[in-house]
């Protein structure tokens, strides 16, 4: 790589950099005393256990069509079948 692309690359990576002013640290990390107050989905119960499982293409395609969340509706069905 030349000199000349170097320096064009790295010119460009200025301009994404974010400025860190007291607006970038006001959503920074918060804390409450010293402990970390955690953003985003809060921690589940009980976590999923991923499996790798084999079903009819028929019996997947038909969950696709019903729209997102089609893993999750099957779950939903196994548990229905299972009585929990």
């Amino acid at each position: 790589m030349s000199e000349r692309s170097t320096k064009k690359r790295a010119s460009g990576l200025n301009e994404i950099k974010p400025e860190l002013d007291n607006d970038w640290f006001a959503e920074a990390d918060a804390y409450v005393g010293t402990k970390l107050v955690r953003r985003g989905r809060p921690r589940l119960d009980s976590t999923k256990q991923p499996v790798s499982l084999r079903l009819d293409r028929d019996v997947i395609d038909w969950f696709k069509r019903k729209g997102e969340g089609w893993q999750t509706r099957i779950n939903d069905e196994l548990r229905k079948l299972a009585g929990l």
